[in-house]
């Protein structure tokens, strides 16, 4: 079964022809990175304007990439939720015309179930049930995976997630957009052991994550240390702060681990092309004899390749929608709204 997908969600215009869940025939990304960095970050409404400029040359090219037409596409794959609304629409907007123009079944697909199913990419033999860290610009959770479209909400973000913390950190050392990209970048060489952060828990909540806290710490020592006339070695703080956010995230999907007696660990999102979150998850695997999947570091971001895979399996589990197809910039991993 060949489909063609499209993702919208953020700020990356990515079509893709992805054959059986598994095999990807072509992957087209227009990135608009370049023209937020002036910003500091995504302005929703540029995005949403390049989305509409690209999105038919997107499509066109993931076509030609694969060597096929319209006419060799068995369904349509479309990011719906959760995102920037107006990215959302354009996408879902253009693929309900597609879906209408040729008769064709449209599958609505929920942007973090298609980060996990990009590991089905990259691990052909992987299959649920496992436990996956979900780490994101937007969320953090950990989820039960019980099948490929049956999600249990283990632990989640109370305020800010992960990446959400890293960009904002990033930014206030006046590092450029992608922050948590050149953060970790930056970090490389710094000492992780330079800086004390604390240790963010959530009272009963075991398995659940708070980086807001996190966040203040490292923005109150950067402007005490502006106060001062002190400076501040950024390697040294960036290390520091992101071995603290890797830190929280395996205690806690350590510990979900242990209780729930799962031996499969899979890692997603963007941030999951973190160095230092990838090596602590190795040694934490290693610890435990689990074993570790990881997408290839070019399935991390958005890309539309992840989309047509998990909607191989929304097909097949029948979850297809018409016209009233809406977009929503907020959805949890187990639910489906049409």
């Amino acid at each position: 079964m060949k489909i063609l997908a499209i993702e919208s969600s953020c700020d990356e215009t990515a079509a893709s022809v992805v054959e059986d869940g598994r095999k990807v025939l072509s992957g087209v990304i227009a990135s608009q990175v370049s023209e937020h960095i002036k910003f500091g970050g995504v302005v929703p409404e540029i995005a949403s304007r390049r989305h509409a400029e690209n999105i038919s040359a997107v499509v066109n090219k993931a076509l030609s990439d694969a060597e096929l037409t319209l006419d060799d596409i068995d369904a349509i794959a479309v990011t719906y939720a959760p995102g920037l609304i107006g990215a959302l629409l354009v996408g879902v907007n253009y693929a309900k015309a597609l879906s209408f123009g040729r008769n064709l079944p449209l599958i609505p697909v929920h942007h973090l179930r298609s980060h996990i199913a990009a590991n089905y990419i990259t691990h052909p033999d992987l299959e649920p049930p496992f436990f996956c860290l979900v780490v994101s610009g937007g969320n953090t959770l950990i989820a039960e995976v019980k099948s490929y479209t049956e999600f249990n909400i283990i632990g989640r973000t109370r305020d800010d997630a992960a990446g959400e913390a890293l960009d904002k950190a990033a930014r206030t050392m006046g590092i450029p957009y992608p922050g948590g990209l050149n953060l970790d970048r930056i970090a490389k060489d710094g000492d992780c052991t330079a800086f004390k952060f604390p240790k963010p828990k959530v009272e009963n909540c075991p398995y659940d994550f708070s980086f807001s806290g996190l966040k203040t710490s490292v923005i109150n020592t950067i402007h005490n240390a502006s106060q001062k006339g002190t400076p501040v070695n950024e390697a040294d703080l960036g290390a520091s702060f992101i071995k603290a956010v890797v830190t929280s995230l395996c205690t806690n999907t350590e510990k979900a681990m242990v209780d729930y007696g799962y031996n499969k660990l899979v890692l997603a999102g963007g941030v999951s092309a973190n160095s230092v979150l990838r090596k602590e998850v190795e040694e934490l695997c290693k610890k435990h004899n689990w074993k570790l999947y990881l997408p290839e570091l070019s399935l991390c971001g958005d890309n539309a390749s992840m989309v047509g895979a998990q909607g191989y399996y929304e097909y097949l589990a029948g979850n297809t929608a018409g016209l009233e197809l809406n977009a929503y910039a907020g959805m949890e991993i187990d639910n489906i709204r049409k």
